[in-house]
């Protein structure tokens, strides 16, 4: 059995068995690559059914990528996660807030989770720009909330955070918000998703 080493080759290997495994698969092209590129992350098909795009969400993250905006992510994994050299080549930076001296105080002092507080300091960065959330439900809520107040007003929400706990009910609270967003029905998710939907929504900005 000959062994690939070439990540290059791995990578492409991998993407033409996830094509063979969806040749039916009716998605315009741009929403069948982030599907793709998150099957690749997780090597779970059934995020067929699970992943949900809004409308306008892959229109509004290639323009948000294409104009420079920034990109604000919950936990420092969806920050590691993502190609900060695709983004910087637009312009653009991944800002993260979870360990902010301001953000770690004010959670000791008020008891708060530093997600929270994470979204509500970014809030007034995040006009026009990309949130992705892959690990707080309670950054979701909390972005939600701030965006139904209109204190935030990101042009895409990535929200596909993780868990058992209040995770499927903060993506149902997304996909009531009129904001372009792409997340998913159930307890599934995680940072390497959102940074998978980040990373394809950079690929698809550089191939035009």
């Amino acid at each position: 059995m000959s062994v690939i080493s070439d990540p290059k080759l791995i990578e492409g290997k991998s993407f033409e068995i996830i094509s063979g495994l969806l040749p039916d698969l009716k998605l315009p092209y741009a929403e069948k690559e982030v599907l793709k590129r998150v099957i690749h992350a997780t090597t779970e098909l059934n995020y067929v059914k699970d992943l949900i795009f809004h409308p306008q969400a892959v229109k509004a993250g290639l323009k948000a990528i294409k104009e420079g905006k920034d990109i604000i992510c919950d936990v420092s994994m969806v920050e590691a996660g993502i190609n900060r050299k695709a983004l910087s080549g637009f312009g653009g930076k991944v800002i993260c807030l979870i360990n902010d001296k301001d953000v770690i105080k004010k959670s000791a002092e008020l008891k708060i989770a530093r997600a929270i507080l994470s979204m509500r300091k970014a809030a007034v960065l995040m006009k026009g720009a990309i949130v992705a959330i892959g690990n707080a439900p309670t950054a979701l809520f909390e972005l939600c909330d701030l965006v139904r107040k209109n204190k935030a007003s990101p042009a895409l929400i990535i929200g596909v955070p993780v868990g058992f706990v209040g995770a499927v009910e903060s993506k149902r609270a997304l996909t009531l918000l009129k904001t372009p967003h792409i997340t998913n029905k159930s307890t599934k998710g995680g940072s390497s998703v959102a940074a998978a939907v980040t990373n394809a929504l950079l690929k698809l900005a550089k191939e035009g």
